[in-house]
């Protein structure tokens, strides 16, 4: 089953968030300076690193269906199991034949150490290494640095890991850890030299990124979100900042009030709010009430009219009834979201809700899905027909060919698409221009300017 002592190539799949895209990268770099050569997924190679979501358990069977198409794919390679699945789901793995190696988040960051230790052994009995450790006993961020994590416009920065909410629905607390805070001068670096690769633009994002440095003590200077927004907002080429989901209970006056003076800040606010019923809420251990919500969307808007709110939504969470149910969609009306990402509610084994009564059928859920999916679509489109006849910046970012012409497209700091003809500007260029109307039913068209830098 070994591919032998010298690995030539090595091919990674990842499932799930942006944290663990920004992990994969991580390990790809790694291996990359361990001596291996990277490969599509789609191709041969003598390792398959799969890096697994677990957040449902229809993300389970998808990893477990990965790691048997890699094994299908090359049945002499070494199948590595890395991440949130193979860290629940560390002990059942250990019987599955497609894999060799398991490793926690925690153990990412031994890759190349671990890799070294399988080809060491020149056994030819099938074995296993399993590096899963006590993920809630880990107290220190793991230094992963993704130093190519880059669309080349956009950048993807992970400033923290872990989370300490305990939603009654998420495991994600158990498969990542407590809080732990990147410290502020490595995300300093890994931003500066996005920027002298060309990056114009950061994404901020982690786990529960509104908890950074919760794990801190008083003398660490920066020590909350604020405070590296902050910092990033004076560093020399980056030209946005963007957050990544934010619990509604950070956005206060005082930090909404410190963003609208930054120079980098983008308004796009997505406050997680997963249900409109503040019954719902409780059963779901979420930490604010409808009103504290509002209260926070009512203070973004005070200081960023224009700002785009967006948000995630559960549907049929178990014991939800019909009324609760039209809370959410009479909520989501009172807001007006720019956009709603909407889940049918997925049991997770492992959690409290898997246990709790009433749990809907799949049809009562994709009809409450259907029903806000048309608040949804409504909402996003008055929000981009909004900026019709307005002056809008952009930041392209790649040309598309729509309506058989090319255009260069790009996003507001609002996160809108707008597209402009492609003789206008390339890409990762700023672009101030008047938007004339829609394009297509997803992006805006904007007329033609020279107004570049």
């Amino acid at each position: 089953m070994k591919a032998g002592k010298s690995v030539r190539s090595v091919a990674f799949h990842t499932l799930g968030c942006k944290v663990n895209a920004y992990e994969t990268e991580a390990m790809r770099e790694a291996l990359v300076r361990a001596g291996y050569a990277v490969r599509s997924f789609e191709e041969p190679a003598d390792v398959y690193v799969i890096n697994t979501c677990s957040v449902t358990n229809i993300a389970d069977r998808k990893s477990r269906q990965m790691l048997h198409r890699a094994r299908t794919m090359n049945p002499e390679a070494v199948i590595v199991a890395a991440g949130c699945y193979a860290q629940a789901a560390g002990e059942k793995l250990k019987d599955d034949l497609s894999v060799d190696i398991i490793l926690g988040n925690h153990e990412k960051r031994d890759i190349a150490a671990v890799l070294e230790r399988w080809f060491a052994d020149d056994a030819d009995a099938r074995k296993i290494i399993a590096a899963v450790g006590d993920i809630g006993a880990v107290r220190c961020y793991d230094d992963m640095a993704a130093e190519t994590m880059t669309e080349h416009t956009r950048a993807f920065l992970k400033i923290q890991d872990g989370c300490n909410q305990f939603c009654s629905y998420c495991i994600i607390p158990y498969v990542r850890g407590r809080v732990r805070s990147r410290g502020a001068e490595e995300i300093l670096s890994e931003a500066e030299q996005f920027a002298a690769k060309g990056c114009r633009e950061l994404v901020l994002t982690g786990i529960h990124i509104a908890s950074y440095g919760k794990d801190f003590g008083p003398e660490v200077p920066v020590r909350d979100l604020a405070g590296v927004i902050r910092m990033l907002d004076g560093v020399a080429g980056i030209d946005r900042v963007r957050v990544g989901s934010l619990e509604p209970k950070i956005v206060t006056e005082e930090f909404v009030q410190m963003l609208s003076g930054l120079r980098t800040f983008c308004p796009h606010f997505h406050l997680s709010l997963q249900s409109g019923s503040d019954t719902v809420l409780r059963r779901m251990n979420r930490h604010y009430t409808t009103e504290e919500y509002l209260k926070g969307v009512d203070l973004i808007r005070k200081y960023f009219p224009e700002a785009a709110v967006t948000t995630d939504i559960i549907c049929g969470f178990p014991g939800e009834t019909e009324e609760e149910f039209r809370e959410t969609l009479a909520f989501a009306e009172k807001v007006g979201f720019y956009e709603i990402h909407i889940f049918p509610y997925s049991v997770r084994q492992g959690t409290r809700a898997a246990s709790m009564p009433g749990q809907l059928t799949k049809a009562e859920k994709a009809e409450r899905v259907r029903r806000l999916s048309e608040i949804e679509a409504r909402q996003s489109r008055e929000f981009r027909g909004r900026r019709i006849g307005r002056e809008e910046e952009i930041l392209t970012e790649e040309t598309a060919s729509i309506g058989g012409r090319e255009w260069i497209v790009g996003n507001t700091r609002e996160y809108v698409k707008i597209a402009l003809p492609a003789e206008c500007a390339g890409p990762n260029t700023l672009v101030r221009g008047k938007v004339k109307g829609f394009l297509n039913g997803e992006i805006l068209e904007m007329e033609k300017t020279d107004r570049v830098s």
